[in-house]
């Protein structure tokens, strides 16, 4: 029997939290509530968790300073934001701080689940699967460690991050669809999550700028291109 993915839920509507928690216990998950950004914090670095869900708006502590905080313990543990204003800023914030998803409440219960058990199967199916290392010029990639390694300097890379580099690099030196990719790493490809992966590409250029013969450009209403010297290996 598999052991039970544990759930860290923030959320200060008490009625609104202690129903997620039923509802996500009554899916099978381990969810542990906690009322504010604070307790929240405090939560995370005792308990191991799968996934976080949490309120951008919370006493104490928002939910994006705890979500910077738990990205400063942990890189890699997969985020989703659950916002009351249908803000644009809201949501691209959200996904600068290295967020996997988000919901507008009101939002429904099963929508929820069904964000999080693709974010778990993603985050899973990569770990069965590819043990990938890619060379990109002088760089070293390793998905599974999410690492980027150059000159002995080594960068760790957000779930997203690496996801989206993944992807470019078994492009390589090919075009890389805009609306796979966000079908892949984002499963919708609304505006919010477009611009959000304009976001990360900007991101992976300042990760790759030390070699000049790297590039990543847009190619205009396709998608995006990994420019990079074929590896020999």
């Amino acid at each position: 029997m598999d052991e039970k993915l544990k759930i860290l839920l923030c959320e200060d509507d008490e009625n609104l939290g202690m129903l997620l928690r039923e509802f996500l216990q009554a899916k099978g998950y381990n969810a542990d509530l906690c009322s504010d950004g604070e307790k929240g914090y405090k939560a995370f670095l005792k308990g191991k968790y799968d996934l976080c869900v949490l309120d951008v708006m919370m006493p104490k502590k928002d939910g994006f300073t705890l979500a910077q905080e738990i990205r400063n313990v942990n890189s890699q543990v997969p985020i989703i934001f659950l916002t009351a204003k249908n803000m644009k800023e809201d949501v691209l914030q959200g996904f600068k701080l290295g967020a996997d998803d988000y919901l507008t409440k009101p939002f429904s219960m099963e929508e929820l689940v069904s964000r999080i058990t693709a974010i778990l199967r993603r985050v899973r199916g990569k770990k069965d699967k590819e043990i990938t290392v890619f060379k990109i010029g002088k760089y070293t990639f390793d998905t599974q460690k999410q690492t980027l390694i150059s000159d002995n300097k080594t960068q760790k890379l957000t779930t997203k991050e690496s996801e989206l580099l993944a992807l470019l690099c078994q492009h390589i030196n090919e075009i890389l669809e805009r609306n796979y990719a966000l079908k892949s790493i984002w499963i919708d490809d609304n505006y919010f999550n477009a611009r959000s992966m304009d976001v990360y590409i900007t991101k992976l250029r300042k990760l790759l700028k030390d070699d000049k013969q790297i590039e990543i450009i847009n190619i205009h209403g396709k998608g995006y291109k990994l420019i990079a010297p074929e590896s020999e290996a």
